[in-house]
């Protein structure tokens, strides 16, 4: 018996134990659904953008149907579009600068830090730079709070405002997160999420969501996610796109929310027994003193050159692994045309080669979590 359990797959995120704890309640939220059947901006859409404003302390929030819509609306909102260039870190994953050249403006690439993986001031300052040089006209900057941990915020608006750009906060990782005290969902113009999910508060599909201060960009924001309608809903006042919620994932979202701070607050447990154990034999992520992370990955760096031999050797004790990402932003097909600030990105580079992400989700046992632990060290060791 011992030995099957030995052998048995790990899963990477286990959706199915938090669907067991939920039970019956996701079953009779979604049959309220098929009852009334508004299965399009039914009530528990306008129910879910309320208490996810609650969550957040944000005036308001536009529920959408994916993290990418999430960036495009905001984007489209404020008429990106060609000739301007947007600031985004190469390592993250492509729907940040994909909602960029989607707009037909330009994505410039940026560094990363090599502690939190998040946008670097100093190389967005360099891209801004290098943006100019091209002639093109530098707008907005999109801070990703990469695996879970807030970007610098602060150090980012305040670039932001001195260069006359606005910040797009892209949370599709980070939401439930703190930055100083105060939940993502406030800082900059607007910010972006994903249910994905995968995500800390995923749903059973895609869906999205964004959230802002400002009334005029929500009301432009409601517009667009329904072919940009007016008024009379066939006479469209502006270009848009079919953007929205469906009712059954915001019954979904309204369900997974009553138990969101207490899933954030066991991935955070499961996130500080992988550092106390792991950390004299692999690098391990390193949250700020004035943030959280909500932990959507837990990625660790591994020695120069050993992490190929690393995640088969955990596979092989049925211990899975992922990589994000395998390739940064300006080394990928679509994206390798595009500007890249002065200077490179050399860190995102080098992550691209080192980083491998362990199991996390909030259902994680001791147990099952030794056993990883124990895997990696003998992979590594």
């Amino acid at each position: 018996m011992n030995q099957h359990l030995r052998l048995d797959p790990i899963p990477f995120i286990d959706l199915a134990a938090q669907r067991q704890r939920l039970g019956g309640r996701i079953d009779e939220a979604l049959a309220r659904v098929t009852t009334h059947c508004q299965f399009v901006n039914g009530p528990e859409v306008a129910q879910l953008e309320t208490e996810l404003a609650a969550f957040t302390g944000a005036k308001h929030v536009v529920s959408c149907a994916s993290g990418t819509d999430a960036l495009l609306m905001v984007l489209m909102a404020e008429g990106i579009g060609p000739g301007d260039a947007v600031i985004c870190p190469s390592f993250t994953f492509c729907a940040t600068a994909e909602a960029v050249a989607l707009t037909g403006a330009t994505p410039v690439l940026v560094d990363v830090e090599p502690v939190t993986f998040n946008i670097d001031q100093a190389s967005c300052a360099r891209g801004i730079a290098t943006a100019r040089k091209r002639g093109l006209k530098p707008r907005a900057i999109i801070p990703v709070d990469l695996f879970g941990q807030p970007s610098d915020l602060d150090v980012i608006l305040a670039l932001a405002s001195a260069e006359e750009l606005f910040v797009l906060d892209d949370a599709a990782q980070g939401f439930g997160a703190q930055y100083r005290g105060k939940r993502l969902g406030t800082f900059g113009l607007a910010t972006a999420t994903s249910f994905f999910p995968a995500k800390p508060l995923g749903c059973y599909g895609d869906g999205g969501a964004i959230f802002t201060d400002d009334a005029d960009l929500a009301d432009r924001l409601r517009s667009i996610r329904i072919h940009g309608q007016g008024t009379d809903k066939y006479d469209n006042i502006r270009l848009g796109l079919t953007g929205r919620l469906d009712t059954l994932q915001a019954a979904i979202l309204l369900e997974k929310l009553k138990i969101f701070e207490d899933e954030i607050a066991a991935r955070d447990r499961i996130a500080q027994r992988y550092a106390n154990v792991l950390g004299n034999i692999v690098t391990v992520p390193h949250v700020a003193d004035d943030r959280t992370s909500v932990w959507a990955q837990y990625t660790v760096r591994v020695p120069a050159g050993r992490r190929d031999q690393v995640a088969a050797d955990l596979k092989a004790k049925g211990v899975p692994t992922a990589i994000y990402y395998q390739k940064s932003l300006h080394q990928q097909t679509a994206y390798r045309d595009y500007p890249l600030a002065e200077g490179g990105a050399p860190i995102s580079e080098q992550l691209s080669q080192d980083v491998l992400s362990l199991p996390m989700h909030p259902y994680l046992d001791e147990p099952t979590q030794d056993r990883i632990i124990s895997a990696v060290r003998e992979a590594v060791g």
